[in-house]
């Protein structure tokens, strides 16, 4: 149903979300996006209703082993959500505002708050393999070369020409996220970091990995900030945290190799802390006044 080269306009969005809308009893206040080896937080939604992209109108579909690619509607913790199985990248062929579409798409369905996560390759040396990093915020590596999901007119009916993106993840609920951690004993594990994104889908030169570490970066990584602009763009908060599933390669020495099936395998091993930790979180959020919906 998706055509590659159209792109995330107001009326494809408000149509495609209408027809979400008359599809299910869920009015979602939560948008969560699963990167990949991460989709199990989809199978903890109370009562599901599962759309496949493919039958849904105008969206893209996803490409990737390890993405289900599949819309989710049902509640966690009580809490209205619409989870994304699996997401849409610059290297699969979309253009920027297509991949991006789904942000729109949540925020004309109610959708306030967006939780993304993603796996990536470690540039802190003093990063573990399975280390969880929350997104602080992040280097956006095609956005220099003019490959914005905001370039092009601007529509007002979701947001103003030029966003501010200093406040891009939202600090009450990194803070939420570090209370939770502490509290379930995860803190050795949980770091904070700069995330920097690439179109690829090869997996970074050595020479690139040094230098995205000296620009501040502290994992890299092809998904979450695209998302990330357009869902600020529209209003939207944004919580982020990255799996660290291997560490990026910066010796010439180094015998290491990045490759996708690392990165399914530690998703596999440590997705059931990320999902308690992001379940735990839902549930603090209405406790707390500055955070509630």
């Amino acid at each position: 149903m998706s055509d590659i080269n159209s792109g995330g306009n107001y009326e494809e969005c408000r149509n495609t979300a209408d027809w979400l809308l008359n599809h299910t009893q869920v009015r979602p206040t939560v948008g969560i996006v699963c990167g990949s080896g991460l989709g199990g937080l989809a199978g903890m939604l109370k009562d599901p209703q599962v759309f496949k992209y493919s039958d849904i109108p105008n969206f893209p579909r996803s490409t990737v082993h390890g993405h289900a690619g599949q819309l989710v509607f049902g509640t966690l913790k009580g809490k209205p959500c619409v989870c994304m199985q699996g997401r849409f990248h610059l290297y699969e062929g979309y253009p920027i505002q297509k991949i991006t579409l789904p942000m729109r798409v949540f925020k004309l369905m109610g959708v306030e708050t967006v939780i993304l996560t993603n796996a990536a390759g470690g540039l802190n040396q003093d990063f573990k393999v399975g280390d969880i990093m929350i997104i602080k915020d992040h280097v956006n590596m095609p956005g220099f070369a003019g490959n914005n999901p905001l370039a092009g007119p601007n529509d007002d009916r979701f947001g103003v020409r030029f966003p501010c993106m200093s406040d891009a993840y939202d600090r009450e609920l990194q803070q939420l996220a570090h209370e939770v951690a502490t509290e379930l004993g995860y803190s050795d594990f949980l770091r904070e970091g700069v995330y920097c994104v690439l179109g690829g889908p090869s997996f970074e030169t050595i020479a690139e990995c040094r230098m995205l570490h000296r620009l501040g970066g502290d994992a890299v990584g092809m998904s979450t900030v695209h998302e990330v602009i357009v869902a600020r763009h529209a209003g939207m908060r944004c919580f982020a945290m990255s799996l660290i599933t291997n560490r990026s390669v910066m010796d010439y020495d180094s015998q290491e190799r990045a490759n996708h099936e690392e990165v399914l395998e530690t998703s596999g091993q440590r997705s059931k802390q990320m999902e308690k930790l992001v379940t735990t979180m839902l549930d603090r959020l209405d406790n707390n006044k500055n955070n509630s919906f």
